[in-house]
């Protein structure tokens, strides 16, 4: 998996304080977050968008789902 995804994953991580919260943020399960820090899977689409939205943007979900970054353009407020 690319290093710079899951950079920008731990980089989510520590915004939320831990994992555990970044879980509880995206309405999550804690070891979905540990697999994306891991590089074992990638975020979903859903989960992309509703921590760009949680984020206020902080985060944008075609940088943490790259299937999203087709739609950038339309994505960037």
């Amino acid at each position: 998996m690319n290093q710079n995804l899951i950079a920008k994953y731990v980089e989510l991580v520590e915004f939320f304080g831990s994992q555990t919260k970044t879980a509880q943020a995206l309405l999550r399960e804690q070891p979905s977050v540990n697999a994306w820090i891991k590089g074992k899977s990638q975020m979903s689409e859903t989960t992309a968008l509703r921590a760009e939205r949680v984020t206020e943007g902080r985060f944008k979900a075609y940088e943490l789902c790259p299937s999203l970054k087709e739609f950038e353009d339309q994505l960037v407020s």
